[in-house]
């Protein structure tokens, strides 16, 4: 049967269709995705404005047109922080209904986090004993440790790339914005953290998301076109390195790097700290890469249901 599942996360919205039954590996078919950027289409007041409630009808539109034409069986659509946080996302999401016929859901930090996880054991398996999983967003900063597929526990930050963007000035920012978002970051961090370590040491530490996929591409880690089977992984030793050196570069500048697209240049150094930051406070030395997140996740645990 071929599934899809519309992603309406706080920078892109993304189409991912797979051919799957149970019991086998989901195959991508085809992917669709856009740059809305929603969080930046909040007023003062944190609604989504005209603008961004427009685009997005227009995009999701697309996608079940999309997902229509490849003869799909079932499309599960979902949304995260820049949506869930919203005091008008409701009626966001009726409008979208409305004019699409799409129902979004929606999705709790914690839904995010316990999802991706079952996402990343499927792809690591059992014997990665019990796992700890990374998950950064452009809203949010996912974590979740367990044994089982169900995670023990799973929270979510307000600590998100785009959100954290947000609130540097200047391009590069100065060195004293930075080092009060690392102050912020890290004991946020920090105060979350029993909940996490009291389950025990764990034997495997993931990261999935695109913002860790790039960290890793830029210190060294294969690219994208090497398939997802390559293993891929980022050194807490060696995003130290980066880190400053991303931040005394331009966000222009930072595209020269490799993994680095114009979209998400700007954003790249503050997922840097976040990510750094979460290894330091939790003593990871290094991540494995899971090209298996959220999307994947979520079509796993229907295939599980429909089993």
């Amino acid at each position: 049967m071929r599934l899809g599942v519309i992603d309406v996360g706080s920078n892109t919205v993304h189409l991912l269709v797979v051919d799957a039954h149970p019991g086998a590996q989901p195959l991508p078919a085809t992917s669709h995705k856009r740059l809305l950027r929603l969080s930046e289409h909040v007023t003062a007041d944190g609604l989504i404005d005209d603008e961004g409630i427009r685009d997005l009808t227009q995009f999701v539109g697309e996608c079940v047109q999309i997902a229509e034409d490849l003869g799909i069986s079932e499309l599960m659509s979902f949304v995260t922080s820049a949506i869930r946080e919203a005091p008008n996302g409701q009626a966001v999401l009726d409008h979208v209904r409305d004019v699409t016929g799409q129902s979004l859901r929606v999705l709790t930090g914690e839904d995010e986090a316990r999802v991706t996880f079952l996402a990343t054991r499927r792809w690591f398996g059992w014997s990665s004993g019990r796992l700890f999983g990374i998950d950064i967003g452009g809203g949010s900063l996912e974590l979740a440790t367990g044994i089982d597929e169900t995670p023990d526990t799973a929270i979510s930050l307000p600590l998100g790339a785009g959100r954290l963007t947000r609130t540097l000035d200047g391009d590069p920012p100065s060195a004293q914005d930075l080092r009060a978002v690392r102050a912020q970051v890290r004991t946020q961090i920090a105060s979350s953290a029993r909940t996490l370590t009291r389950w025990g040491t764990p034997d495997r530490y993931v990261g999935t998301s695109k913002t860790i996929r790039s960290l890793a591409r830029m210190c060294g880690a294969a690219p994208s076109s090497d398939g997802p089977f390559v293993h891929r992984s980022l050194e807490r030793a060696t995003l130290a390195d980066l880190v400053p050196r991303l931040a005394s570069m331009t966000a222009e500048e930072r595209t020269s790097l490799p993994g680095v697209s114009p979209e998400r240049s700007a954003q790249v150094l503050a997922g840097a700290v976040v990510i750094e930051a979460t290894m330091d406070i939790f003593g990871v030395e290094r991540l494995d890469v899971c090209p298996w997140a959220l999307r994947e996740g979520l079509i796993l645990r229907r295939l599980d249901a429909l089993e």
